[in-house]
């Protein structure tokens, strides 16, 4: 084996001395080892460490396109023979290393320091996502394209969640199309600081993240989607405590419908969709998730997200028309009836002053 590094490593380093040659591959006297197939190094629990690397792979990769030399990333090894490596078994290998990616990456690493996935990682749990988990390592290539390719990576750890949601009115348009305009996972739990979407304050924030784009009119015209969706599950009593809870208590939980809580989470179907849980048929079941004692006739109280007008709705439609009339009404005569009375008050005292001023003259 040393025999054969020293031949090696003769053929290499004259090569490594052409400044044309070096600039066009700054990493080949790395790959005269790493590029051999099979090579492996054995850890402490016995597993084997891959140390081949692809070449080709590496080199069409972000890093490989950049130019990026191998000892950016692994900053211990400035020779051979390399040092010993440290690591038990190749997850503590991957841990130990994948804290390099902020040398470059400050941000995004920083990001991740706030994530649901280092409190896992924080906790004991190995398996929370690196940075490599999602990226990969010697194989990086743009974590959205094709657009799909998001989704997909989350599966990797989250499968059960990724089956839903791709059999979902927006995952089969993505998947279908990589349509631009439905959400991927990120879109709704962010990137790298990803928080825990079980706690009160995520679920009071979920109607606006819905509302991202459920009250873009450009987005919505192009599905024959009315933005009332969103207006008027805010403007009810359900919308309307939720926003109340988020401004002035983000932290307490409470019991109101959010949108997933009728539509779904990762399993949200087009209400066209027989299966939908918002369809005339199912719609009961769904309100009796949190209203079990209602009956046949609770759902039809819902306007479906329209505003009422005199063909669909005219009762609710006169109410809110009687109310749109008198409340505007009363509280405008009264404070023109308090107007006028402070008028005639201040009137009445300046004309007693005067007469007095008068009389004392």
């Amino acid at each position: 084996m040393a025999l054969s590094l020293a031949v090696i490593m003769a053929f290499v380093l004259p090569v490594q001395a052409a400044p044309s040659e070096q600039e066009s591959d700054p990493n080949k006297l790395c790959m005269a080892c790493h590029s051999i197939p099979g090579r492996v190094a054995k850890l402490a629990n016995g597993e084997m460490l891959p140390l081949y690397i692809d070449h080709d792979v590496y080199t069409a990769s972000v890093h490989g396109q950049e130019k990026i030399l191998c000892t950016s990333c692994h900053t211990t090894i400035s020779g051979y023979p390399h040092p010993q490596l440290a690591a038990n078994d190749y997850r503590d290998f991957q841990i130990d290393r994948y804290v390099a990616c902020r040398n470059c990456h400050t941000e995004q690493y920083e990001a991740t320091l706030d994530s649901m996935h280092a409190a896992a990682l924080a906790g004991g749990n190995r398996d929370a996502a690196l940075c490599t988990d999602c990226h990969g390592a010697h194989d990086i290539s743009d974590p959205a394209e094709p657009r799909q390719k998001t989704s997909v990576t989350c599966s990797l750890c989250h499968a059960s969640h990724y089956v839903d949601y791709k059999e979902s009115v927006h995952g089969e348009a993505l998947m279908a199309d990589g349509n631009p305009d439905v959400p991927t996972c990120v879109d709704c739990h962010g990137v790298h600081a990803i928080h825990d979407p079980l706690t009160a304050e995520f679920r009071l924030k979920s109607p606006e993240i819905c509302g991202e784009c459920h009250r873009d009119t450009l987005m919505m015209d192009k599905y024959d989607i009315s933005t009332e969706v969103f207006e008027t599950y805010v403007a009810d009593f359900h919308g309307t405590t939720v926003t109340l809870f988020d401004r002035q208590s983000p932290d307490q939980a409470t019991n109101k419908a959010v949108c997933f809580d009728c539509h779904g989470v990762h399993n949200i179907k087009a209400v066209t969709d027989p299966e939908a849980t918002v369809v005339k048929e199912n719609l009961l079941v769904t309100c009796q998730r949190c209203h079990p004692g209602a009956d046949t006739n609770f759902p039809t109280s819902w306007t479906s997200h329209h505003i009422p007008d005199r063909e669909s709705n005219p009762l609710v439609y006169y109410i809110n028309l009687f109310y749109a009339i008198i409340i505007p009404g009363v509280v405008g005569f009264m404070v023109l009836f308090v107007s006028l009375d402070a008028f005639r008050r201040i009137t009445l005292r300046f004309r007693s002053r005067r007469n007095g001023g008068e009389k004392h003259g």
